[in-house]
């Protein structure tokens, strides 16, 4: 055991090499050597490798960088090949979807056609890895709630980029591929469908999210605070008296009359983040399929105030007011 001087503790501990437990036929398809870092060590576990991959998740790499490869092209191509003003204008650069006109059939490449065909490669390493990540959980013995985490933030990119496209009729409302594009996208689609905010699966996306940040938050500061009594063993501390897990709920009971325990604190947190892109995904869904302006929307449900009354002053033109 060597002592090194981390973030969280004040003991690094380094034991013998451990490839995991055993994981069946899978278990030859572990690659790389195991070695430690220190400085790793700082922030985590300080064993680095082996690595599982296994067929999906080669293939996923393999797409995924066959996708980045296009849109890189694609934009190189945007500033004549120029790696300076590629550089310069990295931020500006985009791959955009085909135009309207264009309806779900398929464009040109040069119109829209190497769009679709990135979208294809980068959806398909999406779900490779998510398959990846569910096949992996199941070979630990553990629970799918990693695999379906997941699959809530892959419903909302399909939601932006697939579903609410095929439903509008066009490959044109899908999201560009690009940094400052898509937050333009963002902001035009609000403006277009009368303010987003307004819509209340945004606001049930905002309010988990925040509620995300203020249960992790809670979290991550009651394991940090009580990890001198090792609170980073949890599982050992719930069976015992005057422990870390006591003493971080003792901290919540006392600090606002509730706390909850070790394990539901994380069913909290899974579900808040879950729900985060879950809500925003429907509520992007819903515009423009079903509501054309939400704010609209808000005032016939009460949402917000109606437009304000006009008065029906005259207005009178200076010109004639001059000839007169």
């Amino acid at each position: 055991m060597r002592e090194n001087l981390i973030i969280f503790t004040k003991v690094q501990v380094a034991a013998p090499d451990y490839a995991g437990v055993p994981i069946g036929e899978a278990e030859e398809q572990r690659v790389g050597g195991i070695y430690h870092s220190t400085f790793m060590g700082r922030f985590g576990d300080a064993q680095i490798g082996p690595i599982y991959l296994g067929a999906t998740g080669i293939a996923s790499i393999i797409t995924f960088f066959i996708a980045f490869f296009i849109m890189g092209m694609n934009m190189a191509a945007s500033v004549d090949w120029s790696p300076i003003e590629f550089m310069r204008q990295f931020f500006w650069l985009t791959l955009d979807p085909p135009p309207a006109e264009y309806g779900l059939s398929f464009p040109p490449l040069w119109d829209g056609g190497w769009f679709l065909i990135a979208g294809f490669f980068l959806t398909t390493s999406i779900m490779l890895w998510w398959w990846r990540t569910f096949k992996i959980s199941q070979n630990l013995g553990m629970s799918n709630y990693l695999a379906w985490a997941f699959g809530s933030a892959i419903f909302l990119y399909l939601v932006l980029g697939f579903i609410r496209p095929i439903l509008m009729g066009s490959w044109s409302e899908a999201v560009p591929y690009g940094i400052f594009s898509h937050l333009d996208w963002t902001q035009n689609f609000s403006l277009r469908y009368g303010n987003l905010f307004y819509n209340p699966f945004h606001m049930l996306s905002i309010a988990f999210l925040y509620g995300s940040a203020v249960l992790f938050a809670m979290h991550g500061a009651t394991i940090v605070a009580t990890s001198r009594y090792g609170a980073d063993r949890e599982i050992d501390q719930i069976t015992d008296r005057g422990t870390a897990a006591e003493r971080g709920a003792l901290f919540w009971r006392w600090c606002m009359g509730f706390n909850a325990s070790m394990e539901s604190i994380h069913r909290w947190a899974w579900w808040f983040a879950v729900l985060t892109v879950i809500t925003g995904a429907i509520g992007i869904l819903l515009t423009g399929t079903v509501v054309e302006n939400w704010y609209l929307w808000g005032m016939k449900h009460g949402i917000v105030p109606p437009y304000p009354p006009l008065e029906a002053t005259p207005v009178l033109d200076p010109m004639m007011e001059a000839a007169q």
